[in-house]
């Protein structure tokens, strides 16, 4: 995270990314469930699922 700096989209688009993988390899492994904790930031879990298609 360091090398993005200041970037807020960059960090955002990132953590989207490190997030959907980790989420789509429980889905692969046959994990019934996920639960996405929003903080207020129902944007980035929208981007998540949406990616999901769930």
């Amino acid at each position: 995270l360091e090398s993005f700096g200041d970037d807020r989209e960059s960090i955002r688009a990132f953590g989207a990314d490190v997030v959907t993988s980790r989420c789509q390899r429980l889905i692969d492994a046959g994990v019934p469930g996920r639960h996405l904790y929003t903080l207020n930031a129902a944007t980035a879990t929208r981007t998540i699922c949406e990616r999901l298609a769930v």
